[in-house]
């Protein structure tokens, strides 16, 4: 169940300093994914038992090529909180960014044995990997900042469903939203033929970054945990949480949705087409992984257990990772403690609200 605080830190997240364009294109085309935060905080509130948190993200082109600094400082902050409150939390992420998770582990104080990575993963390890969590009691898998590969033929026409805006997620998940989008795109062929001009063969079922490079050979094909789960493990709730409209979890949103909203030739092909129960969008992923937690600990009463992660703690958790992982800021692609190339007093306010809406820093 929402309340309005969980309305107010998602407001808070909704801000797009980046100038990514899926929160900037609110005033024209409506707000995203609205209410997801809720619903997905009230289902981990409620049935959370062993969680998996998919992240990482590498920039080959960095200096030098490394993950990003969007997503693990995230990843770990939830990870830390839901482990707090006595759920079972995994981390999981390729080999290039395995160092930098691990990293911001050590930074937080969060056991770096509970991070898990692959080199290259296929269907049937993915499976065997989520069954084995499965019988450990597996209920939730979440994508924070994770590149999954953008849409097909089929896949634009499973998506075109006008009733994605009420939140009723790629399995059926529950919502508390009954207003439809203002405005539902049809399916069919006319979408079809938009997507096949937008959408070169060529770029279809890649993964991309935000300038629209295939990035396949750095993305070890993570996503298919989240395909074999929805084949497989219809139980296990999914979460996404991305800023750009290339991660795991934007394929809950129809393809022409994200299409018209993103800018450049490219923004035809980087939506992802990888769905979620719950989409988190945010300005940054790192807020919507803080925004989920806050909205968590919320519900549990428990929200002293944030209290010290503050202004001063998230510095050093940027200045550990860009160090020891290393990592670099992805827009920037510079080793520096920077997110998505946002000056640090610009990205430290989300949080600073959300912490003022805990009641943990004065107004």
């Amino acid at each position: 169940m929402s309340t309005p605080l969980i309305l107010e830190i998602e407001t808070l997240i909704s801000r797009d300093p980046a100038r990514r364009g899926l929160i900037s294109s609110a005033t024209e085309f409506g707000p995203l994914c609205n209410g997801h935060l809720a619903r997905a905080a009230s289902d981990l509130d409620q049935h959370a038992r062993r969680v998996l948190i998919v992240t990482g993200f590498f920039i080959p082109r960095g200096e030098p090529p490394a993950a990003e600094t969007d997503g693990p400082p995230g990843a770990v902050l939830l990870a830390a909180a839901l482990t707090a409150i006595g759920i079972d939390v995994w981390i999981v992420t390729d080999s290039r960014c395995d160092s930098a998770v691990r990293a911001t582990a050590n930074a937080f104080g969060w056991p770096v044995d509970r991070v898990q990575s692959f080199d290259r993963l296929d269907a049937a390890t993915a499976s065997d990997f989520l069954r084995e969590h499965h019988r450990a009691g597996l209920s939730h898998l979440i994508a924070i900042e994770r590149v999954g590969p953008s849409h097909t033929r089929e896949s634009v026409t499973e998506s075109s469903s006008p009733l994605w805006g009420e939140g009723l997620g790629v399995r059926g998940a529950a919502s508390d939203t009954t207003a439809p989008h203002p405005n539902p795109l049809p399916n069919g062929e006319r979408e079809l033929a938009n997507f096949d001009r937008l959408c070169p063969p060529e770029h279809r079922n890649h993964c991309h970054n935000m300038r629209g490079e295939i990035i396949d050979e750095f993305a070890a094909d993570l996503h298919l945990l989240f395909d074999e789960s929805a084949r497989s493990l219809p139980n296990v709730r999914t979460i996404g949480i991305g800023d750009g409209g290339n991660e795991i979890g934007m394929g809950a949103i129809p393809w022409a949705e994200l299409a018209r909203r993103l800018s450049g030739e490219q923004a035809g092909w980087i939506p992802c087409r990888i769905a979620a129960d719950w989409n988190i969008v945010a300005g940054t992923s790192n807020w919507g992984a803080q925004a989920l937690a806050a909205s968590v600990l919320l519900l549990r009463g428990r929200t002293e257990v944030v209290a010290p992660w503050d202004e001063q703690h998230e510095v050093r958790v940027l200045e550990h990772v860009v160090a020891h992982g290393p990592a670099v800021d992805g827009v920037t692609r510079r080793c520096e403690p920077t997110v998505d190339g946002i000056p640090f007093l610009t990205y430290i306010q989300p949080w600073l609200g959300m912490r003022r809406l805990l009641g943990l820093d004065a107004s």
